[in-house]
């Protein structure tokens, strides 16, 4: 992996919106992290965290207040012109949690999903464009007879597929999933994301996947981002957050997920975490790496307390 260039690295980037004269939120405080080609970045955080902050700014919806995006080897955290965003937006493409509020109820499936191809005119005739709808369709398992319906005539799961053909079709570098699976029926989430996975296979597509709930980003991610109050707490290969969770608050994420073995959740304590109850201040920490490619953010301090825990629960 590592002699591989990536695909987008952000470095320190910084997201704060202006509410009044006395107060700005910080919605993304100095978060980076980098994504290969053909990978699955997972952003994982509760409400507020500032994950869907973070996927706006990298495609540019919001313009970053400080800090660098690059992608494909170009800086695009700074000023661009309306070509370069157009450009930006083919390579990059975003399927967001509600497919009912992104989809045009006016418009038929067919041009919904060939809008992106109308914008940047990626065809040479009309047949052409309908024919890549249809091979788009077939390829998020839906039939090329639904191309002439209207959103509101599909089931969530069906919308979300509409999403994702809408996303693939321009054929992207990088698709950014916001939630895009959270708003579905549990049964239903699985298949988006069997076919998300099946397509990456095909494609060579990354994906920033942004999520609130581990146990589906354990399931598609390759590595895996926990963001807190706007920090990146703690990084590291899916097998290693999973295996050796340091940060109290991930912990307390992967406390929270039920386990289908029925003896095992009879014992399961979720546990919650207040970084200000904690006296966590999450500016003063630094980055250290545990192993691997893990890194917590933490004081010196807090690192010895967390990893001195961790021998208290084996014990």
């Amino acid at each position: 992996m590592n002699n591989v260039e990536p695909l987008l690295v952000v470095e320190n980037l910084k997201q704060h919106f202006k509410v009044n004269r006395k107060f700005t939120v910080k919605a993304v405080d100095g978060v980076s992290f980098k994504i290969y080609p053909g990978e699955t970045y997972g952003l994982v955080g509760e409400s507020g965290s500032g994950k869907s902050t973070t996927g706006r700014s990298i495609i540019r919806l919001y313009k970053p207040t400080s800090g660098k995006i690059i992608f494909n080897g170009k800086d695009i955290s700074g000023k661009m012109s309306h070509e370069e965003i157009k450009v930006l937006r083919t390579n990059m493409q975003m399927i967001f949690q509600d497919p009912m509020a992104c989809l045009n109820p006016r418009k038929k499936v067919l041009d919904i999903i060939g809008e992106g191809l109308d914008i940047h005119k990626m065809y040479s005739s009309k047949e052409e464009r309908n024919e890549k709808v249809y091979s788009i369709l077939e390829k998020v398992g839906l039939s090329r007879e639904h191309a002439s319906r209207y959103p509101h005539q599909f089931s969530g799961g069906q919308r979300q597929r509409i999403g994702i053909a809408r996303a693939l079709i321009m054929d992207p570098d990088l698709i950014i999933a916001d939630e895009a699976i959270s708003a579905l029926d549990v049964s239903i989430q699985a298949q988006v994301v069997n076919l998300m996975k099946e397509i990456q296979k095909e494609t060579n597509t990354a994906y920033l996947f942004i999520a609130h709930d581990l146990s589906m980003v354990k399931y598609i991610s390759d590595r895996i981002g926990v963001l807190h109050l706007g920090y990146l707490v703690e990084t590291g290969t899916t097998e290693e957050i999973f295996s050796n969770p340091i940060h109290p608050y991930t912990k307390s994420l992967l406390s929270a997920i039920p386990s289908p073995n029925p003896l095992v959740e009879k014992k399961r304590t979720a546990f919650s975490y207040d970084a200000k109850e904690a006296g966590v201040d999450y500016s003063k920490g630094t980055e250290h790496l545990i192993e691997g490619t893990h890194t917590v953010l933490a004081t010196e301090e807090e690192l010895a307390m967390w990893m001195k825990n961790d021998v208290e629960l084996v014990k």
